[in-house]
């Protein structure tokens, strides 16, 4: 039996599964449920409250309406954009000091940023023998499915993984901070080993690294990596590393913690929504429709740029799925805070590395896209660049394979899920248990033998 068939009865029962949904998207309105818990004007539904962090698209003006505004990603009450200047300031990382601020809602004393350095130092290892069984010898195609798989595995090394105490889920919290690159670096390289045939090499962390520092060092073969190009993936970490409440995954890590599972099981949840297409892997899309955009026209013709824009939105190009990817937000209209502070970063690295050109090509389509979307489409708010816009392409400049780009995200976004994760279990609230309002008429029974 061919274990990943799908045979014709499949497709009788798929065909069957498709035209017994009879749900039409007007009825949403018509019941007045909130579709993907967004009203009509894109707001999410409040389901909990948090002090994580905040997103601000929109002020008050004085007529008392709510109105865009340029946005700003708070961590903890710290706007974002001050916690980037104060360590790029000081010529240092700023990573590790964000997930202190996340986790424990206070900017560390310089002792105390050293001593918490020092335990995820600690921390930065895996258990004996688990690279070689449980990576090496499963290897797999899809680094997040690796990585997930990684997760669940830890539960069975750790001595108490159903205690929920504060103590215990902050240790196993600070751990998974710790290893989570370890684990993405070393599934890709058993992925590049077992699949595509390249030599297997496996580099120790080094206790000197920095979270970023040791990510470059351990997936590169020689090792090497610019101060520049461990400042931005640094930076990159930073601005991926929380981002509200209520985005997919957050979420999931919520309502899943609230039934009281364990932290394997709940961080799990969460990398199985970051890999939709929809949530984690849009920086992919970017770079995939850049590529495509290189190879179809003349892009240093701004006219066909233009039309390029336009037939995507028309389904005509690329995917064909109707979407200039990288561009606009659930959240923000005018601007995201995090593709502002990486703009000029990205600049930078674009002269290291030669390539201005393609620097230039993102600012003209950064452009030219609202511009298109405005005209092309009828939307309730402003389009802007959003991060994924600018993180796909820090990444290609840096020379991360793809396969990684997702799992680079979750190597940060875990400082916010466990900020939310030990949020929730200190809350000690209920269970998270959503309603769906049922609309299907009521049938009778019909016995066996009388049905056709």
């Amino acid at each position: 039996m061919n274990y990943s068939e799908i045979t014709p009865y499949i497709k009788e029962l798929a065909a069957l599964s498709d035209a017994s949904n009879h749900i039409a998207p007007e009825m949403y309105a018509q019941h007045d449920v909130k579709r993907g818990l967004r009203d009509i004007n894109g707001n999410g539904v409040v389901a909990g409250l948090t002090e994580v962090s905040h997103i601000k698209a929109k002020e008050i003006d004085a007529e008392g309406n709510a109105v865009p505004c340029a946005g700003q990603l708070y961590y903890r009450g710290v706007n974002v954009r001050s916690l980037v200047k104060g360590f790029v300031a000081d010529n240092r990382p700023g990573f590790e000091e964000t997930v202190y601020l996340l986790l424990f809602s206070k900017l560390p004393t310089k002792d105390e940023l050293d001593a918490f350095c020092e335990q995820l130092s600690l921390y930065r290892s895996l258990p004996p023998s688990f690279v070689r069984d449980m990576i090496l010898k499963a290897p797999g195609k899809d680094m997040m499915n690796i990585l997930s798989r990684s997760v669940l595995a830890l539960y069975a090394y750790d001595d108490n993984p159903d205690d929920i105490s504060t103590a215990n889920i902050l240790r196993q919290c600070l751990q998974l901070i710790a290893e989570f690159p370890l684990l993405a670096v070393y599934g890709y390289q058993s992925f590049q080993h077992y699949h595509n045939g390249q030599s297997l090499f496996i580099h120790y962390p080094k206790k000197e690294l920095n979270t970023a520092e040791n990510l470059l060092y351990i997936l590169r073969e020689d090792g090497q990596y610019t101060p520049l190009e461990a400042e931005l993936l640094d930076l990159a970490l930073v601005l991926h590393a929380e981002h509200g409440g209520g985005n997919n995954s957050t979420f999931t890590t919520h309502v899943v913690t609230s039934s009281g599972t364990d932290t394997y099981s709940a961080i799990s949840a969460a990398l199985g929504s970051l890999k939709g297409p929809r949530h984690g892997g849009a920086n992919i899309k970017v770079m995939q429709m850049f590529d495509d955009m290189k190879a179809s026209i003349n892009t240093k013709d701004k006219d066909a740029v233009k039309d390029y824009l336009v037939r995507l939105l028309d389904k005509q190009a690329f995917d064909k799925a109707g979407l200039i990817y990288g561009m606009g937000h659930a959240v923000y209209s005018l601007s995201d805070p995090r593709a502002t502070v990486f703009r000029g970063f990205v600049e930078k690295l674009s002269k290291e590395k030669g390539l201005t050109k393609d620097y230039q090509l993102c600012s003209t389509i950064e452009r030219l896209a609202p511009e298109i979307i405005a005209r092309e489409r009828k939307i309730y708010k402003g389009v802007s660049a959003n991060i994924d816009f600018y993180s796909g392409f820090i990444y290609n400049m840096l020379g991360l394979p793809k396969e990684l780009f997702t799992p680079i995200f979750a190597i940060s976004r875990i400082a916010g899920w466990s900020a939310h994760r030990m949020e929730e279990l200190l809350l000690n609230g209920k269970i998270i248990r959503p309603a769906y309002q049922n609309i299907s008429p009521r049938a009778p029974y019909i016995p066996l033998d009388e049905r056709k």
